[in-house]
């Protein structure tokens, strides 16, 4: 199966150079600066399981012109609208689309675009981003990926997927609940992305404050009321990974987006925290920690566009 990835940034990077070392038939759709970068340096990959490159395959948009069996989306969420875009021509009668963003919003968006027969569910666990060379890093050993029909079924188009990702260097489930998955991910990643952001600081770091913990685990109930009232309560395997996620001395785990903060980048707060926000006004829940974690990157995001202009 041909597979087209969008964008070589952290996620498809990193999964993408994976299937190229294993030997599958990916190429990379990127923008040219990304793409010059590319043929110059090669994508190269720094982990914790061991430093690695391949020379890519890429093309840019207006080069696009057949279908691909597959299109992984791994592209920041502000990104979406332009990357489908730019990939619309590799959607074809059997193309199956696999998002691993962030959130929940990118589902109906992407169906609203290409259709529901098109669009898989998905979540990748892996904590990596692009350093000032352009070198996908890996910050921590995880790397998972897991997908499945938002409709619920290990159907064969999925299964025969599953056996392509698994390779090296990606932990693959196919799952006939993905969209409990993804509602479980939400709320651990809004948690995350809410209390790092909002206290500027790594779990470890806000566990030996005062009233640090508590404020991790106000926010966590608040996520998981509106998953609840959303139909997908959290399960309690979930509900024990995080606590213990949560209240590791000393622990590193920072979100991403406190990484966007600390660089001056633009962040994905609406589609986590603000959306996450949206559906508990809609349900009638109060998100009082979570609301101000919204207002407070949303007071960086003016500032960064003031200093920007």
């Amino acid at each position: 199966m041909r597979v087209l990835v969008i964008g070589a940034g952290a996620l498809g990077g990193y999964y993408g150079a994976c299937l190229v070392r294993a030997g599958a038939d990916v190429t990379f759709l990127v923008r040219s600066a990304r793409a010059e970068q590319l043929r110059r340096d090669g994508l190269r990959v720094v982990s914790p399981h061991g430093d690695f490159a391949v020379q890519p395959k890429i093309l840019q948009a207006a080069e696009l012109k057949d279908p691909f069996e597959i299109v992984l989306v791994g592209v920041k969420a502000y990104s979406l609208d332009d990357a489908m875009s730019q990939f619309a021509p590799a959607v074809g009668a059997s193309t199956m689309i696999l998002p691993i963003l962030n959130g929940l919003k990118h589902i109906d968006a992407l169906t609203m675009r290409f259709g529901a027969e098109h669009v898989l569910g998905g979540l990748a666990n892996v904590s990596a981003g692009l350093d000032a060379d352009g070198r996908v890093v890996q910050f921590m050993a995880n790397q998972t990926v897991i997908f499945g029909e938002t409709k619920g079924s290990l159907s064969e188009r999925v299964l025969a997927l599953e056996k392509l990702l698994h390779v090296p260097g990606i932990d693959v489930r196919a799952s006939e609940a993905i969209m409990q998955d993804m509602w479980e991910k939400f709320v651990q990643l809004s948690t995350l992305a809410g209390i790092t952001c909002l206290l500027r600081a790594s779990i470890g770091d806000i566990l030996t404050v005062p009233n640090g913990e508590a404020s991790i685990f106000g926010l966590f109930r608040e996520c998981c009321a509106v998953a609840t009232a959303s139909g997908f309560e959290p399960r309690a395997p979930f509900i024990e990974f995080d606590r213990k996620l949560f209240t590791t001395a000393n622990s590193p785990l920072k979100a991403s987006m406190l990484r966007d903060i600390e660089r001056g980048s633009t962040t994905e707060a609406e589609h986590i925290l603000g959306d996450m926000a949206n559906r508990a006004r809609s349900l009638g829940i109060e998100t009082p920690v979570l609301d101000l974690a919204r207002a407070h990157v949303a007071a960086y995001e003016i500032g960064r566009q003031k200093a920007a202009s």
